[in-house]
């Protein structure tokens, strides 16, 4: 979601690298890795190419920035912020992840989990930029292990993986133009509550 990009009223302008990595951002995001080519961020950044390769020696760092960044903006400041602020509990936090999915798989700039569509992207398991990617996507699944945890779920990590499995499900469902995956993987995941004690029927 590009939007989540800070311009906050006031904020003095962004330097050049953080020109480059808005424009990373926006471009990576929408496109994809592969897509984007160093050519289309110098002119959406409107910085020099030795500008750029000041800031980022190679496409690679770049990448991994962008990464970086979008862990700390989609997952901690959009997905974990948006959960905590609708629910009162726990276990209606892990429910408030498919209602906050919803509204993301409606909007006509979703884009897809960039951390999913990198590790698709790049297969090979020693590439640093898939295992980022697999770092990240597991920070989300700590943050449902977390929860998991709050609600008194005795076996929270196997329960994190199968909660995870059905995020991950239904985003590549929306991508596919299923835009109720949200609300089918919320119905599975209730019935996985009610399973693991953390729910009543």
């Amino acid at each position: 979601m590009s939007e989540l990009i800070d311009r906050t009223p006031g904020r003095h302008p962004p330097g050049a690298r953080d020109r480059i990595l808005d424009a990373a951002y926006e471009l990576f995001s929408r496109n994809g890795i592969q897509a984007v080519g160093i050519d289309a961020v110098i002119s959406r950044s409107g910085v020099a190419r030795q500008t750029l390769y000041r800031h980022f020696a190679s496409k690679q760092d770049l990448v991994l920035a962008f990464l970086e960044r979008r862990e700390e903006q989609w997952t901690r400041r959009w997905l974990q912020d948006e959960v905590r602020r609708r629910a009162g509990d726990p276990a209606s936090a892990l429910l408030a992840i498919f209602d906050v999915f919803d509204e993301w798989f409606g909007r006509p700039d979703f884009e897809g989990c960039s951390f999913i569509n990198v590790m698709l992207e790049h297969p090979e398991p020693a590439d640093p930029v898939r295992r980022a990617s697999v770092s990240y996507l597991a920070g989300i699944r700590g943050f449902v292990e977390g929860l998991a945890r709050e609600a008194g779920i005795a076996e929270a990590r196997n329960f994190a993986r199968q909660w995870h499995i059905l995020m991950k499900g239904s985003i590549v469902a929306a991508e596919e133009g299923d835009r109720e995956a949200a609300r089918r993987a919320q119905r599975i995941g209730r019935l996985l509550l009610v399973d693991a004690g953390a729910l009543e029927v």
